[in-house]
């Protein structure tokens, strides 16, 4: 049995420029922390459009983990399931 679980990360129009235009990228994670491990390794510059140089993620990204925020469970410690989907979603403004 291996760790290494797929997860989809849904990307969102704004951010596709980073990841080659791509709306779903697959990776391997059991955690939200190394969904951002892997994007920093496979997408550096998405990587950068999600976490600042510390690696926290910006104030106006969101991160969902199906249809929960990452604030509402464990943050980057939120344990991920085989199938679970990640959705980057940035804070909309204006009025």
């Amino acid at each position: 049995m291996t760790s290494a679980m797929t997860i989809t990360v849904h990307v969102p129009g704004p951010l596709r420029a980073c990841c080659a235009g791509a709306s779903e990228l697959g990776l391997s994670a059991t955690s939200l922390r190394g969904v951002l491990e892997e994007l920093e390794r496979r997408h550096p510059e998405l990587h950068r459009s999600v976490c600042d140089e510390t690696g926290t993620v910006r104030r106006h990204i969101n991160l969902f983990v199906n249809s929960n925020h990452m604030r509402d469970r464990n943050g980057l410690d939120t344990p991920l399931a085989p199938g679970d989907v990640v959705t980057i979603l940035p804070a909309v403004s204006g009025g």
